[in-house]
């Protein structure tokens, strides 16, 4: 079977291949959407093939937290959405005998090799923009079924989707790459709808005028951050606004009223000075998740994809791998309270970024949120705050946040580092997987990561010689 992305279908049937020999299997999984749902990918792929196993979730990977992953009982650990970047340590385990790792990951791998390693990266596909690690998984997860002889896994595509959504690898354009040959499996199975619809969050779950009133995607002056604004245009169109005294929502209307509402936006948008280039982003390529509920979260990918982020960043990665494995009970309460939160300490967060503001060297702009935003959020944070006023969007931001109790331990003060950027900068040359990894490793951290985002952890006294060498490499790459 060649399955959705051909230049993997060997490695990922080896991988598939040793899966089925193991007595019992370890899954270890990064704690984002894009982790979450490469989890719930490979846990239930090895349960549909009958292979035995445990779920973990880490913030990130290194040497204590392998050893404690290499102290369980399991003899096989399967690593989703991180492990290339941690290649080294992981083989070191490996030569030692303490567990045979297999790999499913899109980051840059670090230089060492181990023998089940399926990366794209390794095969010249780009894993920031064609493939996350969640469709990694659903690779692996296609030849697991192939080899098991036990169905085809094409009905997680959907969850492959919801990964690579909330990775923030969909452009106006819609899934790229490989990403494009699984969406293609996904409403080929029939759990997936490609649509070209307004590409705004929140289509599924916010009335109307919160819907437009919140949207970031693009800014119309008199209607975004404007409640009053909002309203006035939604009354002003040719179209029913209510239904039993409730605003209606953007999946009520019809073909028509949907006609209506982008044709309006799009002739406000120009009116007030909006780029064409912009306005045109109001309509873009989105995906439905057609077996759930309509008006819930769960049948949007960009929507799901924030429910989940919701859940791990709180320490709640159970709940977002219980929603995604079809727990539509508690699981799912709990986790949209847990979003109530995400979204209010989001808020907040882009708040106090407002307020204080930037610093800026000569090729960066940063701030240091010390304890004032959650370490797990800031990176969030920080992509919200391109843009904004006061905020350069053609600069690269560098955010820091302090480490949480949970991460403290003896040694030196330790700070979290989240850089992200913009298509246009990646465009020209930037790389910040490259910049974060190599500033992170010059004063004794480390990290990784993507092009377009990245994260590490440095100790705390470092930030400035930090900067210093980031900065620098920030100018070779943009020239």
């Amino acid at each position: 079977m060649a399955g959705p992305v051909p230049e993997l279908a060997e490695t990922a049937r080896a991988c598939a291949k040793r899966l089925c020999r193991a007595e019992s299997v370890l899954l270890a999984s990064h704690i984002d959407a894009d982790g979450l749902t490469s989890a719930a990918i490979a846990s239930r792929a090895l349960e549909r093939a009958g292979i035995s196993h445990d779920v973990v979730f880490e913030k990130q990977l290194d040497a204590e937290r392998l050893d404690a992953i290499a102290a369980r009982e399991q003899a096989t650990v399967l690593f989703t959405d991180f492990g290339s970047g941690q290649l080294d340590i992981i083989a070191d385990h490996e030569a030692a005998g303490k567990f045979d790792p297999v790999i499913a990951d899109h980051h840059q791998p670090a230089d060492a090799e181990t023998r089940f390693h399926l990366n794209p990266l390794r095969v010249g596909l780009d894993g920031a923009a064609e493939l996350s690690g969640a469709g990694t998984t659903y690779v692996l997860a296609r030849e697991l079924a192939a080899v098991a002889g036990d169905g085809d896994n094409r009905d997680l595509a959907a969850l492959a989707v919801v990964g690579a959504v909330g990775d923030m690898q969909a452009t106006d354009d819609g899934l790229v790459g490989a990403n494009s040959a699984i969406v293609a499996e996904g409403v080929d199975a029939g759990v997936l709808a490609e649509t070209t619809d307004l590409a705004l969050y929140g289509k599924q779950t916010r009335p109307l005028p919160k819907l437009l009133e919140y949207a970031s995607e693009v800014r119309i002056p008199g209607i975004s951050n404007d409640q009053q604004g909002s309203v006035s245009f939604l009354q002003g169109l040719d179209i029913e606004t209510h239904e039993d005294g409730e605003w209606r929502r953007w999946v009520d209307l019809s073909h028509r009223e949907r006609q209506t509402v982008v044709s309006g936006l799009f002739q406000r948008a120009l009116a007030r000075g909006v780029p064409p280039e912009k306005a045109e982003r109001l309509v873009g390529t989105t995906y439905t998740l057609v077996r759930e509920d309509e008006r819930t979260e769960l049948r949007d990918a960009s929507e799901f994809s924030t429910l989940l982020n919701a859940t791990a960043r709180y320490e709640r990665a159970d709940v977002g791998l219980a929603v995604c494995l079809g727990n539509r009970g508690a699981a799912l309460d709990r986790a949209r309270r847990l979003l109530e939160t995400h979204r209010r300490n989001l808020s907040e967060g882009l708040e106090t970024v407002k307020n204080r503001g930037v610093e800026r060297t000569a090729n960066l702009q940063w701030f240091d949120a010390a304890d004032e935003i959650r370490e797990t959020i800031v990176g969030i944070v920080a992509g919200m705050a391109l843009g904004v006023d006061g905020v350069d969007a053609d600069r690269p931001i560098v955010a820091f946040a302090r480490k949480s109790d949970e991460e403290a331990n003896d040694g030196p003060a330790e700070t979290k580092v989240s850089a992200r950027g913009t298509g246009r900068l990646v465009g020209r040359g930037l790389d910040l997987s490259v910049v974060v990894g190599e500033a992170a490793r010059a004063v004794g951290g480390d990290g990784g990561g993507h092009d377009i985002a990245a994260g590490a952890t440095i100790p705390t006294d470092e930030r400035d010689a930090f900067l210093d060498r980031a900065d620098a490499l920030v100018a070779e790459q943009l020239g």
